[in-house]
């Protein structure tokens, strides 16, 4: 059995949502950009066709247009990643002879919030483009999306390795996709993430059975390897897998479709070792299976074509300086934890936001909200509020400082948080299920 963690634990904190945002689904898509997180489609009792933008700052949820021509039919199990400025969106459709005789790919200008046409093509007439598929992978390398596997039709699991540039919009099959060849085989249900010019691939089904390899594709060279995961996680489909800091997490899945597990795994690329996360006493994450996981904040922007580490990435991102926003740190201890190193989430109304001329930090024993926000402070617009003791950061800042953060980019500034959003078991006709977990490591 793996070693715990017991040193850095996470703290798991739900997020209500109000009405005003999507139904809770599972097997739908997200990813993240500029400090939006992006949803699309899944399935609730049916499936869904409906497009949202979250903003994380300010708690709100926008629904999108995504019924113009150029944009995407009902879809589930699809893959959506985010690359300077675009969404690409594939696979998912409900399989007919009609999306048989074209590529399952749609795309979306964030800047001008609209679904635009975008024709892929081969690198040579006698490739094909890739068929439609559910449950497969998508990670963005440099200028390119990596997409593994899936599900495709009457076929079953797939090992078809996909490499779509970009620049061009052309796609070529990438080595390893061979019967036979060193790699993971046909598989679907499984999670991949990028780091430093390499796609790791972990689980998932292989036709009717679940797998718990691990697999790194080394872009450079071209070639599969397989990686030790002795002390790793269980045999697991459905889960989710991000990028954070020097290390990948691993978050949910089960080992059958009725087995929905709350577990956080952590590899770390230097030790290359498996661990599994300890929570709070009272924090405890949810089980969940076919959700999607998105990170947020400088630890979770990894470099995917750069050798460079994400510590230096952090700094520069922050170009040396915290920056205060509208998501303010204070110091504050959590009662229910009984911990002096621990983190809380607390969200406010619609109608409240902290803003005054200068926060005054509370001393220790002095936890109020009224001696965390001064004797000036004010209550505007809608936000998010994060108290955090484990960092031990305190902040101040001036209202021209505030307002001089409203034109830059805010997103370079977000606390390092994971959203889980969505995912089996799902409430019917509520809001979307989201959790926020955030590790206590600096």
């Amino acid at each position: 059995m793996p070693v715990m963690n017991q040193s850095n634990p996470c703290l798991w904190t739900q997020l209500p949502q109000s009405s005003r945002s999507p139904c809770d689904r599972y097997k739908h898509a997200c990813c993240s950009y500029d400090g939006h997180v992006y949803i699309l489609g899944g399935r609730e009792n049916s499936c869904l066709r409906d497009f949202w933008k979250y903003s994380v700052v300010y708690n709100e949820w926008t629904e999108l247009n995504c019924t113009s021509e150029a944009a995407p039919e009902e879809l589930e199990e699809h893959s959506m990643v985010a690359h300077e400025g675009f969404l690409y969106v594939f696979g998912g459709m409900l399989d007919s002879a009609y999306n048989k005789c074209r590529c399952a790919l749609w795309v979306f200008d964030i800047a001008k919030q609209k679904w635009v046409h975008c024709q892929g093509k081969t690198r040579s007439p006698q490739t094909q483009m890739p068929t439609n598929r559910k449950g497969h992978s998508a990670v963005v390398v440099g200028s390119a999306m990596l997409m593994y596997g899936g599900f495709v039709d009457i076929k079953g699991s797939s090992q078809d390795f996909w490499k779509l540039e970009f620049d061009t919009m052309t796609w070529s099959v990438l080595s390893g996709s061979q019967q036979g060849s060193l790699g993971p085989g046909p598989r679907h249900s499984h999670s991949a993430m990028a780091y430093l010019g390499c796609m790791y691939l972990f689980g998932g089904l292989k036709g009717l059975r679940e797998q718990r390899d691990f697999w790194k594709w080394n872009s450079t060279s071209q070639t599969w390897s397989s990686l030790k995961n002795k002390s790793g996680p269980p045999r697991l489909m459905g889960h989710s897998a991000v990028a954070y800091k020097d290390s990948m997490l691993l978050f949910g899945g089960g080992e059958s479709q009725t087995s929905p597990m709350n577990c956080l795994w952590r590899y770390s690329f230097h030790t290359q070792t498996w661990d599994q996360v300890s929570t709070f006493p009272g924090s405890n994450p949810p089980d969940k299976i076919h959700h999607c996981c998105v990170g947020l904040g400088p630890s979770y922007r990894s470099n995917t074509s750069s050798p460079c580490s994400s510590s230096e990435l952090q700094h520069r991102s922050l170009d040396g300086k915290h920056r205060p926003f509208k998501n303010k740190c204070f110091p504050a201890p959590l009662s229910f934890l009984g911990s002096e190193a621990a983190i809380e989430l607390e969200t406010f109304s619609p109608d409240k936001c902290y803003h005054s001329k200068t926060l005054q930090n509370s001393s220790e024993g002095n936890t109020s909200k009224e001696a965390l926000m001064g004797k000036d402070a004010q209550w505007i617009g809608s936000c998010l509020t994060f108290e955090n003791k484990a960092f031990r950061k305190q902040w101040s800042y001036t209202e021209e400082e505030l307002l001089k953060e409203e034109t830059e980019d805010i997103a370079q500034h977000l606390p390092d948080l994971l959203l889980v959003l969505g995912g089996r078991p799902c409430t019917r006709h509520k809001p979307i299920s989201m959790w926020q977990m955030t590790l206590t490591d600096s």
